[in-house]
């Protein structure tokens, strides 16, 4: 789930020594676009943080390795986020660290004559995910390999857990529960990258993000 196609599993094992050597983990790649592509990496630390400055310092730090090996023809953009809110769970690792939080999963074939499920993450047991669903006694388990595509569900609680987890102040978090019972906490969504996604852009013509873009 952390790629989609050869092209990016070989993107993934040219980044991903690079990544961890700077402290952090690769949690999905997505080649993205037709004319003009972008390279998105989503990304976070090993104990799940990653604010806009991380972004940039993975960013500036993958730059030199992508300008050597020159995986990509032609122009695009380098895009580093952050999983966001209600992220993708794209490793076995997720489905237990985010166990107890409801989530959205899609298989790639059919499972008691359905692709789709919702449920509580209930944990790993082997190479199966553990999900608790409504209505059915038995948790059930699905094997990792069949998960085409997993994410949270986005929740007033998942916010705030989200937020506590990066080290949002008591201030913050008590700004937020205000908000979210008065209505007014907005949460912007970059496309395909999650709620509240930190993020930096790499290209020339960014306008409030670094600039090193290839081919420009």
């Amino acid at each position: 789930m952390r790629t989609t196609s050869p092209f990016e599993d070989r993107l993934l094992a040219l980044i991903e020594p690079a990544a961890a050597d700077l402290g952090y983990e690769i949690v999905r790649i997505r080649v993205m676009g037709a004319r003009r592509k972008t390279l998105q990496i989503m990304a976070e630390t090993p104990d799940g943080r990653m604010n806009s400055g991380d972004c940039e310092k993975l960013s500036r730090g993958l730059s030199p390795l992508l300008d050597a090996e020159d995986p990509m023809t032609g122009e695009y953009y380098l895009e580093v986020s952050s999983p966001g809110i209600d992220r993708p769970l794209t490793r076995l690792q997720d489905f237990e660290r985010w166990a107890g939080w409801q989530a959205k999963l899609e298989l790639d074939r059919l499972v008691e004559g359905r692709k789709r499920w919702t449920g509580v993450l209930a944990g790993i047991e082997d190479d199966n995910v553990c999900l608790d669903v409504e209505g059915e006694e038995d948790t059930a388990l699905i094997p990792f390999a069949w998960i085409a595509t997993a994410k949270l569900v986005l929740t007033d609680e998942l916010i705030r857990e989200s937020l506590s987890r990066r080290g949002a102040s008591e201030a913050e978090l008590d700004a937020l529960e205000q908000a979210l019972e008065d209505g007014t906490a907005e949460l912007a969504a970059p496309e395909d990258a999650g709620a509240d996604t930190d993020a930096d852009t790499t290209d020339i013509d960014s306008d409030d993000t670094a600039a090193r873009g290839k081919g420009d």
